[in-house]
């Protein structure tokens, strides 16, 4: 029976025009309002929630942290992650060119997109992903079937929260390398005037742009309102629609000579609703909805046989002549967070959390040959995830000392299952199968913080005892025959962590901080199964993984001087069971041989550095303001197994801005030099296959101008250019598992020099 590669596209997700067309009528009825302070008084202190799992002043924690606020994502024009967190030191995000092939004979580079963010040298699921407290989906990763991690809307969020360093004493597994943190917008956020209070009874916001490396064109709208003193409401949607990203290559043939960008079509769509209930002062409740669709189609040119078609009748019958890919994936979320005052002997307060998220991803390939059947591959990958949690915090108060206790109960509940169907399976397998069995993934935890003050002093310790496992619900469709049956497992982990700060004046405080994380094995990692006797591959589950765990030390300055602010730090990390998910275990290739792989706890690793980051502000000059922003960012890591350098570690990266903002205009250079990566840091044997050697990327210097008109005080108009010197260059996280013989890399270089604007109204 066939297998449709359409995915369809619902209409629900036209509420995203809707809205932004009921933004514009109100806007035009709305009189004059004073300007929205969704941007804080530079007076007042910068306040988190990711660092300590309670509101907190930043400065005030005695660790790293970065926070990227809604005017930094809509002044710079922020379309993904990458570019939220692009100017943080030790910190990026992979984020790969779609040139790959349907099977992955020749190479599943690209399938990815983007798997995740890299903290100090480690990243995709060892990096804790969070919007609204609510842990997003982990990237799913098995032989040529990939699933990425940004299943989320930018135009959605009020802030982007990251912790770095180990953070399972708060957050429990994943949260090995660090947090980041996506705090979406809030009614309150739109309706309040300049004290803080809300003053409207309806508000919104309008923000269209056009993207040119993409030729990307994206709208986003939001209503709020006040409906009574105890009731706000919001609704944004945001709708974006782009092609391939531009890059330097200049090959244009149809075929795998190609270093062109794929043609390609993308479709985002999001829509966020929120209900706040306030019945009485002591009481609160957030209602949430969140629906997040993309979708994204490639004509995968790379993928072709040049022609004329050239080798053994075999090969001429099996070339690839056509082939395309789609992709979707949905995420949706609903939540309910309560405060609840109680002024009680053992809470002052007591916050609660209910979320159900379901999250699909599907992956569709098609590939035409020259003689043989058509051959299609459709892989799906879902998760349906409760999450509920009970957080108290009480101050207490015994001489000289004040306490603010933080401690709690988590509970998340996972289900997942895979799906590998489509035409002409390669034997022994058999459509459809999954590559690993249905599962249930749960844990439970009890986590306390105890923040200690006396005098200029602060001593943080804090304690999570989890539980987790995983357990096989249904062994139908695994893989069959699967050569065994898939196995259960479970484990518990204890995460402590220390952190002192010293108020030394009240300009200066110094920090240190000890962390330990953990990350449970995965589905696909303790059960996967492969087996393909073409390749004479097969690769086996293991039931025997342990927790891989990380352990962290971090001693750090602050200065916030009257013109200067500035953030130093030094970090060293110990990992150790780090899990290599397809392990060489056995085998030469033969058919009486084959090579057998296997996800197997080996790694040991050591990663430390150092960051400084700051802001200096020169004061008035020419009627506006002047400042400097600046970051730099440097990480060593070996794998202490074999002493070899660790490839996850990013080149350094030297990040300065210049700001001058008046009243009616703003302006911005912003410079980024990328460091070499160069041979002596790179491990070949684990990145690309002898007797090839690894690519490597020279350095690069980057430049982005960027000018905003604030039309009237609530109208402004962004014009920026990026790459002003169109300069050709790499990036480390994309071109790893690159052989530097390839006739091919300038694929994936990063876009040349292109115009991005944008429009964005209050009212």
């Amino acid at each position: 029976m066939p297998v449709s590669t359409t995915i369809h596209r619902p209409a629900r997700c036209r509420l995203s025009f809707l809205v932004a067309l009921a933004c514009l009528h109100m806007a035009a009825q709305a009189q004059a309002q004073p300007e929205p302070s969704l941007v804080a008084a530079a007076a007042l202190p910068e306040v988190v929630v990711s660092g300590s799992r309670h509101e907190q002043v930043a400065d005030e924690l005695p660790l790293s942290y970065d926070v990227i606020d809604a005017r930094t994502l809509s002044d710079g024009q922020v379309r993904n992650v990458r570019e939220a967190l692009q100017d943080l030191p030790n910190t990026s995000v992979k984020l790969l060119p779609s040139r790959f092939s349907v099977t992955g004979v020749t190479s599943a580079t690209g399938r990815d997109g983007n798997t995740g963010i890299n903290i100090r040298g480690l990243g995709g699921n060892r990096v804790l992903l969070m919007v609204d407290g609510v842990r997003l989906p982990r990237s799913y990763a098995f032989r040529t079937t990939v699933f990425d991690r940004e299943s989320l809307s930018l135009d959605l969020l009020k802030r982007v929260e990251v912790v770095r360093g180990p953070a399972s004493a708060l957050y429990g597994s994943d949260g090995m390398a660090g947090l980041v943190h996506f705090i979406t917008y809030e009614p309150g956020d739109f309706l309040k005037g300049r004290d803080g209070q809300p003053d409207k009874t309806l508000a919104g916001r309008i923000a269209a742009g056009y993207s040119g490396d993409n030729h990307g064109r994206s709208l986003a709208g939001t209503v709020a309102g006040q409906a009574s003193e105890t009731l706000q409401w919001m609704v944004t949607a945001s709708t974006r629609r782009a092609h391939e990203l531009d890059n330097r290559g200049d090959v244009d043939t149809p075929d795998s000579r190609r270093t062109r960008a794929n043609p390609q079509r993308d479709r985002d769509d999001a829509v966020l609703g929120k209900i706040v209930l306030a019945p009485n002062v002591g009481q609160r409740h957030v209602f949430t909805l969140e629906h997040v669709e993309r979708k994204q189609g490639i004509e995968l040119l790379s993928s072709r046989a040049p022609l004329p078609l050239v080798g053994t009748p075999a090969q001429i019958a099996g070339a690839i002549t056509g082939e395309s890919s789609e992709r979707s994936m949905q995420r949706d979320r609903l939540g309910w967070n309560a405060r609840f005052d109680l002024d009680a002997p053992l809470a002052d307060q007591v916050q609660t959390t209910l979320a159900f998220q379901k999250a699909d991803s599907r992956q569709v390939g098609t590939s035409v040959r020259q003689a043989l059947p058509l051959r299609i591959r459709d892989n799906r990958y879902d998760e349906k995830t409760w999450q509920a949690g009970v957080q108290a915090g009480k101050l207490l108060r015994t001489g000289d000392w004040a306490h603010q206790l933080t401690y709690g109960f988590d509970h998340v509940n996972s289900r997942i299952t895979n799906l590998y169907d489509g035409l002409n399976p390669a034997p022994p397998e058999v459509f459809p199968l999954k590559r690993f069995p249905d599962t249930r993934e749960t844990s439970s935890a009890l986590y306390l913080q105890d923040e200690s003050i006396a005098g200029n002093w602060s001593f943080t310790p804090g304690l999570r005892l989890d539980h987790f496992s995983l357990d096989v619900t249904s062994q139908a469709g695994f893989h069959p025959p699967a050569r065994q049956p898939g196995t259960s497992l479970s484990g518990s982990a204890v995460s402590p962590k220390f952190g002192v700060l010293w108020r030394a004046t009240r300009e200066w405080s110094v920090f240190g901080h000890y962390a330990t994380g953990f990350r449970a094995p995965e589905a696909g990692q303790v059960n996967g199964y492969f087996e393909n006797l073409a390749e004479q591959v097969v690769i086996l589950p293991n039931g025997d993984l342990k927790p891989e765990k990380s352990r962290g030390v971090e001693f750090g300055v602050r200065g916030r001087l009257q013109q200067l602010r500035l953030d130093a730090s030094v970090f060293s990390n110990r990992y150790s069971n780090l899990i290599m998910d397809a392990a060489l275990i056995r085998g030469t290739g033969t058919a009486a041989d084959p090579r057998v792989f296997q996800a197997i706890n080996l790694e040991r690793a050591r990663i430390s550095g150092f960051e400084v980051k700051g802001r200096y502000d020169w004061g008035q000059v020419a009627g506006g303001k002047l400042a400097t922003s600046f970051a730099y960012g440097r990480a060593r890591g070996r794998n202490l197994n074999t002493d070899a350098p660790l490839n996850s570690i990013d080149p350094a990266q030297l990040a300065l801005g210049l700001q001058y903002d008046s009243a009616a205009w703003g302006f911005a250079l912003d410079a980024r030099h990328h460091a070499a990566k160069s041979a002596k840091d790179i491990d070949s044997s684990t990145a690309v296959k002898p007797p090839n050697t690894q690519f490597t990327i020279p350095s690069a210097t980057v430049f982005d101008a960027s000018v905003q008109w604030r039309v009237k005080k609530d109208l402004r108009l962004n014009l920026a250019v990026h790459n002003l010197t169109n300069r050709k260059y790499w990036l480390w996280p994309d071109v790893y598992g690159l052989a530097a013989a390839s006739t091919t890399n300038d694929a994936w270089t990063q876009p040349g020099r292109s115009a991005h604007v944008s429009v964005v109204m209050d009212f």
